[in-house]
């Protein structure tokens, strides 16, 4: 479809990267579908999404946790995922806190091993029920530790995503969700709204990238599978091409289709216009210089041309892909050196930056729903 990345895009924009995924079971789904598209154009299958801490997918393999260990639902469920190619290296921690002792060993993998070229990172629905109801004062503190110590280990050129966590269903079930907080699953959507609210502008004044797919996913709710958490295949798919071109913005690149044998970029639809002109030239000259006893004859044919012109003249010309654009400053890159990365500005100051203040929305413009939530955020923050 013209709104995913391809296979090709994606092993050309991520060519000799290291790239990293942390959070909880969604984000190890978006994992798995980056580690496909790596492979080929394909879509998950039911059973790969729903199999956790499995030895092997898609030619990764499992480094810590898992199926090694005894696998549960508990706070401390552990689970490292790496896949490397010639060209590629991806790998997946599952956290279920967003700064813990075990977090502390994850950077310090990033503090001594190899360093990262993008970090795609997200924690909320274990933060927000598992610990404690009161929530909003151990969050906000261990976000900012977390954002500070990754601004602190990480290289400037190292690109640091934080995706918001996507719309909850009213009545949700997962491995998160025990038994003893079954009665927080009908807040826990509006907690996460509130959660994501402070994460993001936080995130945003330690200058990290924010990518919020609550938003992007507000209309497609239909993608989210029947427990209420979790989403479909083509829905993952989507949430990996909006990461890949995210990146591709930031480091200044256009994702184009890729060159066909003869050197040029093919496009999803043929240009029907070239078509629709000769096929509307020779239905004008048959309703203008026949008589009316070939009218028999070339009324049928008449009216197929009428109709095919018709259908060419609305779909043939379309609105070019975004896949077709072209880089302004040359010709597009096939790939790109591994230290070619977006200018990122120095930090100014080691303290941890103040989290601004959004002003009021107008009641014009949201539904009075809308603006009670907003100050009973406000409120609490």
């Amino acid at each position: 479809m013209r709104n995913f990345v391809s296979h090709k895009q994606a092993c050309q924009l991520l060519h000799n990267k290291f790239v990293v995924v942390l959070g909880s079971s969604n984000q190890r789904a978006i994992y798995k579908d980056l580690v496909l598209l790596l492979q080929k154009d394909k879509f998950l299958t039911l059973k790969q999404l729903q199999t956790k801490g499995e030895m092997n997918f898609e030619q990764d393999c499992l480094v810590e946790g898992g199926c090694q260990s005894k696998l549960h639902n508990g706070i401390s469920y552990r689970e490292v995922r790496q896949f490397q190619s010639d060209h590629h290296l991806v790998r997946f921690y599952f956290l279920t806190r967003i700064y813990s002792q075990y977090m502390e060993s994850v950077l310090e993998d990033f503090r001594q091993g190899l360093k990262p070229d993008v970090v795609v990172i997200n924690s909320c629905l274990w933060d927000i029920s598992r610990y404690s109801r009161n929530w909003t004062g151990d969050y906000k503190e261990n976000l900012h530790r977390c954002f500070e110590e990754l601004k602190t280990i990480l290289p400037e050129e190292t690109l640091v995503i934080w995706n918001l966590t996507m719309p909850l269903g009213e009545k949700i079930k997962g491995g998160f969700l025990v038994p003893e907080i079954q009665h927080m699953a009908s807040q826990l959507r509006f907690d996460v709204i509130e959660a994501n609210f402070f994460s993001g502008t936080l995130a945003d004044a330690y200058n990290l990238d924010v990518v919020d797919l609550h938003f992007h996913f507000r209309f497609s709710l239909h993608r989210r599978t029947n427990d209420g958490v979790h989403w479909d295949n083509v829905a993952l798919r989507r949430i990996t091409s909006v990461l890949l071109r995210h990146a591709a913005d930031a480091w200044g690149v256009a994702l184009t289709s890729p060159p066909d044998a003869s050197g040029k970029n093919k496009t999803t639809h043929t240009n029907m216009l070239q078509i629709s002109l000769p096929i509307f030239l020779v239905y004008t000259w048959c309703l203008l210089y026949t008589d009316t006893a070939l009218e028999s004859i070339f009324f049928p044919l008449k009216c197929v041309l009428l109709f095919a012109s018709s259908v060419f003249g609305i779909f043939g010309r379309s609105a070019p892909s975004e896949d077709s654009l072209q880089r302004p400053q040359g010709d597009p890159l096939p790939s790109f050196p591994r230290l070619w990365r977006r200018p990122v500005p120095p930090r100014t100051t080691a303290s941890p930056p103040h989290v601004p203040t959004c002003p009021p929305p107008s009641s014009t413009t949201l539904t009075e729903l809308q603006v009670s939530l907003w100050k009973q955020a406000c409120s609490k923050w």
